[in-house]
């Protein structure tokens, strides 16, 4: 089942259900979809076109989140971080701190990186590697820890 599909569906429960908030962040959702449909890209949407958009998505409610705590906005936060948990359902499982750490020390040793001056071609491999599946800000700590320990 695509992702547009597991959405149009949860759309209607949450219709269904009256859940508000959640159909308004399924309706995001679908508008991502549609926005890439008519990009005039001549094609479908890929299973890695589909981490990108709800990562992206994941990600602008994050930053939300940032800022309303920051001004000390406790209801647009907590409305922010139900829509983060909507978006979360439709994402990957994300690895652990171990298991990023063991994908990068694997990029580390298939690139032959010696040091900081690496630190483009490991972020680029591991972002590769680790689409959808963790955040990019703890992926770039972890490399620069790593690095940073050899």
């Amino acid at each position: 089942m695509t992702l547009e599909q597991k959405v149009n569906e949860e759309m209607k429960l949450a219709m269904k259900s009256g859940n508000k908030v959640r159909l308004e962040t399924l309706r995001s959702l679908r508008a991502g979809i549609i926005e890439f449909s008519k990009s005039g890209l001549d094609r479908d949407m890929t299973s890695d076109d589909e981490i990108k958009l709800l990562n992206n998505q994941a990600k602008r409610r994050r930053d939300a989140i940032d800022m309303y705590e920051k001004a000390g906005r406790t209801d647009l936060k907590e409305k922010e971080e139900f829509e983060l948990s909507v978006i979360q359902e439709f994402l990957p499982k994300p690895l652990t701190d171990e298991e990023i750490a063991d994908v990068i020390k694997k990029v580390i040793a298939d690139a032959g990186a010696t040091s900081m001056k690496d630190m483009g071609k490991v972020m680029g491999a591991s972002m590769k590697a680790l689409s959808g599946k963790a955040d990019g800000n703890k992926v770039q700590q972890f490399v620069k820890d790593i690095l940073g320990a050899l």
